[in-house]
């Protein structure tokens, strides 16, 4: 697995009341939820980069009330073959 640093300052963490840690979960959970929504990943990749499995995500895509229901064609295609 890759590692990234990223210099934040101080207050992002006091004005969101997360840890480091926290805050580096919620960063990748939005980061997953951004391009999910923007269909340039795939649920399954989306759930990876936020560090879940794929029915976790689905509950916080519900939670968030964002639409699942947009359907890559090839997406949907390699899912029928897993079947």
């Amino acid at each position: 697995m890759s590692s990234v640093t990223i210099n934040l300052p101080e207050e992002v963490f006091s004005a969101r009341r997360l840890s480091p840690e926290e805050f580096v979960q919620d960063m990748r959970l939005a980061a997953a939820i951004y391009w999910y929504q923007k269909q340039e990943i795939s649920m399954e990749k989306a759930a990876s980069v936020a560090g879940l499995n794929r029915r976790d995500f689905l509950a916080v895509l519900a939670r968030e009330q964002v639409d699942v229901f947009a359907v890559d064609i090839d997406d949907l295609q390699r899912e029928l073959n897993r079947g």
